[in-house]
């Protein structure tokens, strides 16, 4: 680290260094650095999602399949980041069962695992949607995701409303990992450019630590080639990052819809994932994960 710090340092830093000789406070691109690289780290590793159709008894009627004694399942499996959802665009709830919610969290906590809450705004209220992020640290998440996928407010608010969204998270929580969960690029700008036109990838670039393209192969059809996880990975993620203008943007990739995916799936998702320098990855969800598939995504352990 004293190494990666000295490299760091701007010419004008080291000359501050040489007038300071004791006790000198670290320059503060040196600071901001290091503050993104442990931002960055809460999203790195092998994942887990856990949805509200899980985990809440509130969204299910008493039904909830998930609980704290499931986590330590996910930990013997291998997973180091716990993405759950923590409430839902239709219910009033801020966080949703919040004791059962905190009680997870902290259960992932003791398995050393990392907590990320995720929620998918509507954009039909910002204020509504920052409330139901910022409740989030009540419950003693890790980091937060934001889901980016509602296409139910018109192009032009909607483009606006998800930038505002996104600066105005950044300035209310500059210490909080954030984490972007975009639609695929492959879907936007190949396979359907009308399904999210304008997408404002610039103007998002620097509010975010880390980039998620949902890149589910599973949805896609043999015919278009894109079925191969290996491909559609690949792809999906060099057009993030093209499209951000970041060639080494961080990105934990979000697999095929677990059901559906292989083990020889897998393969090509964590070989496309590491070629790229991914810091993590994931299938949805952990529900409908096949007994097959937990050890080959041991493959994203960091």
């Amino acid at each position: 680290m004293v190494v990666l710090v000295a490299v760091a340092v701007s010419p004008a830093g080291a000359s501050a260094g040489k007038r300071c000789r004791r006790n000198c406070p670290p320059p503060p691109e040196v600071v901001a650095f290091w503050k993104a690289i442990f931002r960055m780290v809460a999203f790195s590793g092998n994942g887990a999602w856990v949805d509200v159709y899980d985990w809440s008894p509130t969204f299910t009627k008493g039904a909830a399949s998930f609980g704290p004694a499931d986590v330590d399942a996910l930990a013997d499996r291998g997973v180091q980041v716990l993405y759950i959802q923590t409430s839902r665009w239709n219910v009033p709830d801020d966080v949703l069962d919040p004791v059962l919610l905190r009680s997870i969290v902290a259960r992932a906590h003791a398995a050393k695992m990392r907590v990320i809450g995720w929620y998918l705004p509507t954009f039909a209220d910002p204020l509504a949607d920052l409330r139901r992020f910022g409740a989030m640290r009540s419950v003693g998440v890790d980091g937060i995701a934001v889901d980016i996928e509602d296409t139910t407010v018109d192009l032009a608010t909607r483009n606006e409303r998800l930038v505002l969204e996104s600066a105005l998270l950044r300035w209310w929580l500059p210490e909080t990992p954030l984490a972007a969960v975009v639609l695929p690029p492959v879907v936007t700008d190949v396979i359907n450019p009308r399904y999210w036109p304008q997408f404002p990838w610039a103007r998002l670039a620097p509010l975010y630590d880390v980039w998620m393209p949902m890149s589910y192969w599973t949805n896609r059809t043999a015919e278009s080639g894109y079925r191969d996880a290996y491909r559609y990975t690949a792809e999906n993620v060099d057009r993030l990052r093209a499209n951000l203008g970041r060639p080494k943007a961080p990105v934990s990739v979000v697999g095929g819809i677990a059901d559906a995916v292989t083990p020889a799936d897998v393969a090509g998702f964590v070989r496309a994932a590491n070629e790229r320098g991914a810091i993590g990855g994931s299938l949805y969800d952990a529900r409908t994960m096949t007994a097959g598939l937990w050890d080959p995504m041991r493959a994203f352990r960091r």
